[in-house]
């Protein structure tokens, strides 16, 4: 392939029971970018899931083509993870619809574009709010029950602008370093559980919700820095996630796993 060609996705591979008899909470899983590619990967590996999103409509049209497809509706609880309450009502349903849960997978996260003197205290506050203060809510919400239990995995969503610079991406870098930084902390703490913790940095990964808040001719620069010339395909990342859920990375916590082909 070179350089000014167009690069084709590879296919996905079929589940291998990877997560055979797990059962598995997502947050923010609706629509079509990681947090569905991690739905229907997780089922595609044998897992029971429940899935949450903030977005109810949204939601119940990612439960129904994971019905049609594989057979079976998850169970959906809306979620903001802004609000303690509503955190609380995703651990309490999911163990209310699966019994139990062994794995939690951090998805949700904001993002925006804005230079560092033009953000206002509320831009900066909101996507902090989402991406760094939701997953420290659903960790302090979930890890209880998997302390319970003994056993669990969790794994969170970071990025790699957590390490690389990128213009008026302040606030999402910031909470994504943040992600990082909690996750080698929850890891320490949960180790005395067998409880691990880890997390996936994707660079880029295509799909339209992206498209639509990316100044124009930004994806385009960026997906050129990819040493594949493509973006990610959103079940790439997931299928990483997966990996880290499940028992091949049984010694792996505290990690922060990139996803990525980008140029240094």
């Amino acid at each position: 392939m070179t350089r000014n060609s167009k690069p084709t996705p590879p296919i996905e591979p079929p589940g291998r029971e990877l997560l055979s008899g797990r059962r598995v909470v997502i947050t923010a899983a609706a629509g079509s970018g990681i947090g569905g590619s991690l739905a229907r990967r997780c089922m595609l590996e044998g897992a029971t899931i429940t899935i949450s999103d903030a977005h109810e409509r949204r939601l119940g049209e990612t439960a129904d083509v994971l019905e049609e497809e594989f057979g079976v509706r998850p169970a959906t609880y809306v979620c903001d993870v802004t609000n303690e309450d509503s955190v609380q009502t995703l651990v309490a349903g999911a163990i209310d619809s699966m019994g139990s849960y062994d794995t939690w997978m951090n998805n949700a996260g904001l993002g925006g574009n804005g230079l560092i003197t033009d953000l206002s205290d509320a831009e900066w506050s909101k996507v902090l709010d989402v991406t760094l203060t939701g997953t420290f809510r659903c960790l302090r919400a979930a890890l209880p029950h998997l302390y319970e239990q003994a056993t669990g995995a969790v794994v969170n969503n970071a990025s790699v602008l957590a390490w690389r610079a990128q213009e008026m991406q302040a606030h999402y870098a910031a909470a994504k370093a943040g992600v990082m930084a909690l996750t080698r902390t929850a890891a320490i703490e949960a180790a005395d559980h067998n409880v691990r913790v880890n997390a996936v940095s994707p660079s880029l990964a295509m799909h339209p919700n992206l498209e639509k808040v990316t100044p124009p001719g930004l994806l385009a620069e960026l997906i050129d820095k990819e040493a594949f010339g493509r973006a990610a395909e959103p079940w790439e990342v997931a299928n990483v996630m997966v990996f880290l859920a499940s028992d091949l990375s049984s010694y792996m916590t505290g990690e922060i796993v990139p996803v990525s082909s980008q140029h240094a």
